[in-house]
């Protein structure tokens, strides 16, 4: 099984200079966790919900004066379409990602792969409490 076989195909982006809050807005709206941060085209980073718990809200900041750029985590750890599933959940667990952007050979986003995503739609003998016990 490869990673656009699980995947959640439609990805919404935030641009890096947004302020907070819309991100926030944006995580109710398509009831995720996480979304790619963009600029220039570019997926730079991404911001979590804890970013903004711990960056914003837990440090007295203003999610409507915050900018996205100043709290999200930076770097993008990603995986292709095409990769096989025991690939993404190694990814995750090495890295301790609930989700994970999927890319296409172009390295274009076409998706995103979480660990409902897996547990729903990843019937693998391979994917056990075990191997994907380092994700949270």
């Amino acid at each position: 099984m490869l990673a656009k076989d699980v995947m959640k195909p439609s990805v919404k982006v935030i641009h890096f200079d947004r302020p907070v809050r819309e991100a926030a807005v944006l995580m109710e709206e398509e009831n995720c966790g996480s979304i790619p941060v963009e600029k220039n085209d570019k997926m730079i980073g991404m911001i979590t919900d804890r970013d903004i718990a711990l960056r914003v809200v837990g440090q007295g900041k203003s999610p409507d004066k915050t900018l996205v750029s100043e709290v999200m985590s930076e770097g993008i750890h990603y995986c292709f379409e095409e990769d096989e599933i025991e690939e993404v959940v190694l990814k995750m667990t090495e890295n301790h990602h609930r989700r994970i952007p999927v890319i296409n050979k172009d390295k274009r986003l076409v998706g995103m792969v979480s660990v409902g995503d897996l547990a729903r739609k990843g019937n693998n003998e391979k994917l056990t409490h075990k191997t994907m016990s380092g994700v949270y």
